[in-house]
């Protein structure tokens, strides 16, 4: 049984459609990104799933259970991470974890949920005192207070410096690795590549993109980019030049080791130097940016053609 089971959900605020058939599985031990632009209904999929909003269409399960008739059970299992979190500015760290445990049936120790959030030094901080990104591993130390089987995160690492947001990124790794379900939504396309094994993408509430994150970026084109030489002009190349930014030149290629090794062949063979040779294969970003060629700006189409990788089985 899925930890997580979406099938056909749909919510619509009047005659506004903000999710619309939405169906994806999340297995047990798993982080599942959940991405789109602003707007595209990924905090409403939350909300659904958390038991704050009931959904109009489809069904939802979180370990078996419905999130809204079965709320009370669900919540002692899970553990959310909202985009904000509402704190007394003159407790201390401490203090705030203490209160909140108080709601928790069989809390981890203070010390241990702050040491987990890398707050241990800021025990006697009052939270007013607080950074941005310090807030935000509060926040986080009391989502895994209760030990949840299943963690939502919403944009956990907005407003972290990069060391915290890596020391962030190896508790996510920690904790699936003893079981524990993430959902997890960010604008840092790189987090999400680091840390998720299956995503989803969606735009205007329903999924244009998913599956395993290995295979959906290796079935993307790869990119080769370097300083195109003065003397040398695209059409000149021995491989197809997709766009030419200043005096860079970039090739969109399903091999982009094969291109690069042909260049450099042919550059070779004509005493020419690619400056600034950059060979990598397709990441997050580079699908993010094909989807709005397709898409359009905002969602609305462009050239009448639309992705869409919903079906559960390719998201499982």
């Amino acid at each position: 049984m899925a930890t997580i089971d979406v099938d056909g959900l749909g919510k619509s605020y009047g005659d506004f459609e903000a999710v619309g058939d939405v169906s994806f599985t999340v297995g047990q031990g798993e982080v599942f990104a959940l991405l789109g632009r602003n707007g595209a209904g990924k905090t409403t999929t939350v909300e659904v799933l958390a038991g704050f909003r009931p959904a109009d269409r489809g069904t939802v399960r979180i370990l078996g259970l419905d999130p809204v008739g079965d709320r009370a059970r669900i919540r002692r299992r899970t553990g959310i991470m909202l985009q904000e979190a509402g704190f007394f500015p003159d407790l201390t760290v401490a203090q705030t974890v203490d209160a909140w445990r108080g709601f928790v049936a069989a809390p981890r120790p203070r010390d241990e949920a702050l040491e987990l959030a890398g707050l241990g030094a800021k025990t006697d901080t009052r939270v007013r005192q607080l950074s941005g990104g310090e807030k935000r591993r509060l926040d986080l130390a009391l989502a895994v207070l209760n030990r949840p089987d299943v963690l939502f995160l919403d944009e956990p690492t907005t407003g972290m410096d990069p060391e915290a947001r890596r020391n962030t990124w190896q508790v996510i790794r920690d904790l699936a690795g003893q079981g524990t379900t993430i959902l997890l939504t960010t604008h840092y396309l790189e987090e999400a590549q680091r840390l998720a094994s299956t995503m989803v993408i969606m735009d205007r509430g329903r999924i244009v993109a998913g599956g395993g994150m290995a295979e959906t970026l290796a079935a993307q084109a790869g990119r080769v980019a370097f300083e195109l030489p003065a003397e040398v002009s695209p059409e000149d190349l021995p491989v197809q030049v997709t766009a030419v930014e200043g005096r860079t030149a970039i090739c969109r290629v399903e091999d982009p080791d094969l291109a690069a090794q042909t260049l450099l062949g042919w550059a070779g063979e004509r005493g020419v130097r690619l400056r600034g040779l950059e060979v990598r294969t397709a990441t997050l970003e580079d699908l993010f940016l094909d989807l709005a060629e397709v898409t359009g700006p905002a969602g609305t189409a462009s050239g009448g053609t639309t992705v869409r990788t919903s079906a559960k089985s390719e998201v499982a």
